[in-house]
C-alpha cells in the first residue's frame, strides 16, 4: 500500500489545541482532485491542503486547498499552515532556513514572512480588497436571528473579497456578537443574492485584554457551520476596516480574536492601508505543530 505524508497544524493559535485545525499533504502531484476531495472530506477540517511538490516552481511551491464540499482558490489559515510546514518539515530537512516564501494558489502567488524576533509569528500579504454589494440591515439581522438595532448602521453591510469573498456585518456590542445564529432555512435565498459564503459578524470589542475586536465566521454553505479562525474573511475585514475609518484612522494594526463560542480559542493579526494607491492588506498569526504521520492510498 501506498502512503504520502501528512501534518497537523493548528493555526491563528497562541499555543496547541487551540486556532484552527488544518491537514497539510505532501507529495500530491499525482492525485485527483476526487481523491483530494475524499481526503478533505474524511478529516471534516474547515481546509486540508494538498502541497504537489517539494520542489518549488516559478518562485512559490505549488498548493491546493480543499473544504470538506469543494476546492477553493485561497484562505487564510491554509496559507500560513501549509507555509509552516514546507519551512518546517522541507525547507529545514535541508538543513536551510528562510524568513520569507511563496505559495501558488488558485488565487496567484501569496508571498509569506516571518517575524525577525522569534517569536513565530507570520504576515500573509492578500490581494487588495474589492469591494462589492452592500445589503439593507433588516435583511441580516433576520438572517442572523438578532433585531435590526443590533447593526452599527454607520458602516455598511458589505461584501468584500481579497481572493474569497465574505459579506461584513459590523455589529455594536460583543453580547450581539455572541448572540448571532445563521437561520439555515433563509441562507439559500439569501446566498443567490451574493458570491460569499462566509459571513462574518464582528464588533469593536473583546473577551481578552488587549485584543481589540472579536468575530465569529459562519460557512454553513461550504460544510463549515462556524469556522474557528478565518484568514480570508480577516483579510477582508482588515481592508474594510481602513476603508471606511471604523476605528478612526484609515492605517490599522489591531488583534481580532475568534473562534470562542466554539472552544478553540484563536488571534487574528490584521494591518491594512488605504492610500491613494489602494487598500494593502496584510493578516497575521502563529502555527503550531500537533501531529504527523503516514496517509494510506
Amino acid at each position: 500500500m501506498t502512503s504520502i505524508p501528512f501534518y497537523l497544524v493548528d493555526v491563528f493559535a497562541e499555543r496547541r489545541y487551540a486556532g484552527n485545525q488544518l491537514g497539510v499533504f505532501r507529495h500530491a502531484a499525482h492525485l485527483t482532485a476526487e481523491q483530494m476531495q475524499r481526503i478533505a472530506k474524511e478529516l471534516n477540517f474547515s481546509e486540508t491542503t494538498f502541497i504537489l511538490a517539494d520542489e518549488p516552481r516559478d518562485g512559490g511551491y505549488d498548493v491546493r486547498i480543499f473544504t470538506p464540499e469543494s476546492e477553493i482558490p485561497f484562505a487564510g489559515h491554509p496559507t500560513l499552515g501549509t507555509a509552516h510546514v514546507i519551512r518546517r518539515e522541507i525547507i529545514a530537512g535541508r538543513q536551510q532556513d528562510v524568513g520569507e516564501l511563496t505559495l501558488n494558489l488558485g488565487v496567484g502567488p501569496i508571498p509569506v514572512r516571518w517575524e525577525r524576533d522569534g517569536s513565530g509569528l507570520m504576515w500573509m500579504t492578500q490581494q487588495p480588497p474589492a469591494f462589492r454589494a452592500t445589503f439593507e440591515p433588516a435583511d441580516v439581522a433576520e438572517l442572523l436571528g438578532l433585531d435590526a438595532a443590533d447593526i452599527d448602521d454607520r458602516y455598511p453591510i458589505q461584501e468584500v473579497s481579497t481572493g474569497l469573498p465574505s459579506l461584513i456585518v459590523p455589529l455594536k456590542t460583543l453580547s450581539a456578537v455572541q448572540a448571532s445564529r445563521t437561520n439555515r432555512a433563509l441562507l439559500p435565498a439569501f446566498e443567490r443574492k451574493l458570491e460569499a459564503r462566509a459571513l462574518l459578524v464582528f464588533a469593536p470589542e473583546a473577551l481578552e485584554p488587549g485584543h481589540d475586536l472579536h468575530a465569529r465566521v459562519f460557512v454553513d454553505s461550504l460544510g463549515v457551520p462556524e469556522d474557528p479562525a478565518t484568514g480570508s474573511a480577516a483579510g477582508n475585514l482588515a481592508g474594510y476596516l481602513a476603508r471606511y475609518r471604523c476605528l478612526g484612522p484609515s492605517r490599522i494594526d489591531v488583534k481580532m480574536e475568534q473562534g470562542y463560542a466554539i472552544g478553540r480559542p484563536s488571534l487574528l493579526y490584521l494591518r491594512a492601508e488605504d492610500s491613494p494607491q489602494g487598500v494593502r492588506v496584510e493578516v497575521g498569526g502563529k502555527a503550531f505543530s500537533v501531529a504527523h504521520g503516514e496517509w494510506p492510498l
